[in-house]
């Protein structure tokens, strides 16, 4: 702009000066020239600055996008769209070098394939595998194709979500209920499950809060983080766990006093299940007849039903007895073992000796043994005597040292301050940063 000005500023001097030698150019067709010199400077300057933008309106490039669908391979993929052997030769190498990437996922992985124009070869791939990473693979040279790993930046925002069990109704419905997405009512159960029962412990009335995180590209929600703080009103009082990540990038969940909230063994294996038949030290037996101690606690769940290891530790038996059915037993610790029985089936891999992590898939609800049903029975020994799995205290795995535990205080008092402004501003945005701190 500034050269325009000068170049009408020259423009006008030689105007000034011919009409002193002509004195035959009146002053409005001097003005006139002027104004009109001024628009074709202006006009060819947002011409060059805005040339790009034009370029991309106009831009000729054209995308194939293929999704992957189950029997595809990388090659027959390429070989599909025109790729010699050797140049998927090259590609497949650098994949694997450049990106340690060597598979492709049916239903999930996509693959862009860029052309300049309609009419070009392709120049680049771009292989969309997973919402936060993509790989690009560029045509340097012939025969040359250069990959590189791309992180996609994550936007982070906080949740706050609160609701109330309705009558005749339970949490998980009463959380959809609340709108909390599903995998985080999982999360959730997996969490409440060290200090509750969701099938003897919930009533109507009972409300409930969750802080959760929310995952957003381009300002497009992708998927759901962390469960940051949960609260519940129990029929022993409101438990409440919130999310801590240590100076050392270790996390966990801890109660409202930087108590481990992560107990080591789990009150309730299956998440939801109904409890058919409780601890009772006599109980009518329903196959035998008669009154003995019923040891543990039976969980209603169909024949199959995934069934996980309420804590670590390593299998010491994995038979079969006319009582229990097929059976694993876990010794925990010193001082804690736990039996499943009347399982359909074992899982792979988990044998006399195997140590496995809580949670670790061990074998499948059935109705092995002396059983009416398919179900889950679930017993907790503690220094060799059955306790109640429902009522017995249980270790916490993870408790804070003090300097954990004054930084943890401060964690606490910010989600707290976070939960009291997103109930008094629903709308408001806030976010995480990349050490999970919030935001102000």
């Amino acid at each position: 702009m500034e050269k325009a000005k000068v170049i009408i500023k020259k423009i006008n001097a030689g105007l000034v000066k011919s009409c002193k030698k002509c004195g035959d150019i009146n002053v409005l067709s001097r003005v006139v020239l002027c104004i009109a010199v001024f628009m074709v400077v202006v006009a060819a300057g947002v011409i060059c600055f805005y040339k790009p933008a034009r370029d991309a309106v106009f831009s000729t490039e054209t995308h194939t996008i293929v999704e992957v669908k189950s029997g595809d391979t990388l090659s027959k993929i390429l070989g599909n769209n025109g790729f010699s052997m050797r140049d998927i030769d090259t590609i497949s190498k650098n994949l694997k070098k450049d990106a340690d990437f060597t598979t492709l996922r049916a239903g999930r992985d996509k693959i862009d394939f860029v052309r300049p124009s309609e009419d070009e070869p392709i120049s680049k791939i771009v292989i969309e595998n997973g919402p936060w990473n993509k790989i690009e693979i560029d045509c340097g040279t012939p025969d040359t194709w250069q990959c590189q790993k791309i992180e996609i930046a994550r936007d982070t925002r906080v949740a706050y979500k609160e609701g109330e069990i309705a009558s005749g109704s339970s949490f998980y419905l009463s959380a959809l209920d609340a709108g909390i997405p599903e995998g985080i009512i999982l999360d959730v159960y997996d969490l409440l499950a060290f200090e509750m029962d969701f099938e003897r412990d919930i009533r109507a009335g009972q409300k409930f809060y969750v802080l959760y995180e929310e995952n957003f590209a381009s300002d497009k929600k992708v998927d759901n983080g962390h469960v940051l703080a949960i609260s519940f009103d129990a029929l022993r009082g409101n438990v409440q766990m919130f999310r801590y990540v240590k100076p050392d990038g270790k996390s966990g969940y801890y109660d409202e006093n930087g108590n481990g909230a992560i107990k080591s063994l789990k009150r309730t294996p299956i998440n939801n299940a109904k409890v058919t038949s409780s601890f009772s030290k006599g109980r009518k037996h329903p196959v035998l007849g008669f009154t003995r101690a019923h040891k543990g606690v039976d969980f209603r769940a169909p024949t199959g039903t995934p069934i996980p290891a309420a804590g670590a530790g390593r299998v010491i038996a994995r038979s079969f007895n006319r009582g229990h059915g097929n059976f694993v037993k876990i010794r925990h610790n010193g001082t804690f073992e736990t039996l499943y029985a009347h399982m359909s089936k074992f899982a792979k891999g988990v044998n006399v000796g195997t140590v496995v992590r809580q949670g670790q898939i061990i074998g499948y609800a059935g109705s092995t043994g002396l059983s009416t049903g398919p179900h889950l029975h679930y017993e907790v020994i503690k220094n060799g005597v059955h306790v109640n799995p429902l009522t017995v205290k249980l270790p916490a795995i993870d408790n804070l040292d003090a300097s954990n535990k004054a930084l943890f205080m401060e964690r606490k008092a910010k989600i707290l301050e976070t939960i009291k402004t997103l109930k008094d501003s629903p709308n408001q945005i806030i976010r995480m940063d990349g050490d999970e701190k919030i935001k102000k």
